[in-house]
């Protein structure tokens, strides 16, 4: 039977360093504060919102939201990203996507300062991530996946991992991620050839293909560690994975489950890096 990797037991030993963090900050005279940018009134936005407003605010980062009407313009968009940057009191800001189809999307995230991008929306971040370089920060859900692997002690140097997925919000950062640590990494697809092949020789597993349980128990190997990314509604409206769960407990060695996996960390990796922005202003 596979252990399986409960994201609240990474949760909880990061929530108690990252508010430890941030009584020094306040010690020193500062107070972290996240900036949360919504346009429109979309349910899924709000729900996160509402999520990371919570695991903000139970370590002591303050939140600031700001919505704007679903046919705010681009110009008026830019002023209040504009305005983000100037203001000094705030650490940290989440532009939640997608935006309407009307605006400039990529102009939008891109105007948003590299040193306050704490969810790594803009072309400068992720160029960080690709270089190694100390710019901006790292997507959220791709850091998770390290936060994970580094809390249940899993060590990556020399070892094969397999992402399957090859999206900027998590695929490429994270196998990229994955190279920084010294492992032989493969970014596979749904267009790879002999998929399946490819899964069974990883020593990681990373799923975030977006397509609920496609990694078959054909895909999996006995001693494997897998990170579920995906969040997938499953017929009869449950939520899936891009892992077949039950089969995969079967055969590797450790998984993590969906829900209450990798995403219950991501919220947790939004925090502390407004937490490390805010540090990184003291300089």
């Amino acid at each position: 039977m596979a252990r399986i990797l409960k994201g609240a037991e990474v949760v909880d030993t990061m929530n108690r360093e990252v508010a430890a963090q941030v009584e020094q900050l306040k010690a020193a005279g500062i107070d972290p504060m996240l900036t949360i940018l919504r346009v429109g009134e979309q349910g899924d936005d709000i729900s996160y919102e509402r999520a990371a407003t919570k695991r903000a605010e139970k370590v002591g980062v303050g939140v600031k939201n700001v919505v704007l009407p679903e046919g705010v313009s681009q110009e008026a968009l830019l002023d209040v990203v504009a305005g983000l940057n100037a203001d000094g009191a705030v650490h940290g800001v989440l532009m939640l996507r997608p935006l309407p189809q009307h605006l400039d999307e990529g102009a939008a995230r891109n105007a948003l300062d590299p040193r306050k991008d704490v969810d790594g929306i803009t072309d400068l971040s992720l160029a960080g991530v690709f270089t190694g370089a100390d710019v901006g920060f790292a997507p959220c859900t791709a850091q998770a996946c390290m936060e994970i692997l580094d809390h249940f002690g899993f060590g990556l140097e020399g070892r094969r991992a397999v992402v399957v997925g090859r999206s900027l919000v998590v695929g490429k950062p994270a196998a990229m991620m994955l190279l920084g640590r010294h492992a032989t990494v493969t970014v596979a697809h749904s267009r790879t050839a002999d998929l399946k092949k490819a899964c069974r020789e990883a020593d990681v597993l990373v799923a975030c293909v977006g397509r609920a349980r496609m990694l078959g128990a054909d895909y999996l190997a006995p001693e494997q560690v897998v990170l579920d990314v995906g969040i997938n509604v499953a017929e009869g409206g449950s939520l899936a994975g891009d892992v077949d769960f039950d089969a995969a407990c079967a055969i590797v060695d450790a998984i993590t489950p969906v829900p209450d996996g990798v995403g219950t960390v991501t919220t947790s990796v939004l925090v502390k890096h407004v937490v490390q922005a805010a540090q990184r202003s003291l300089s």
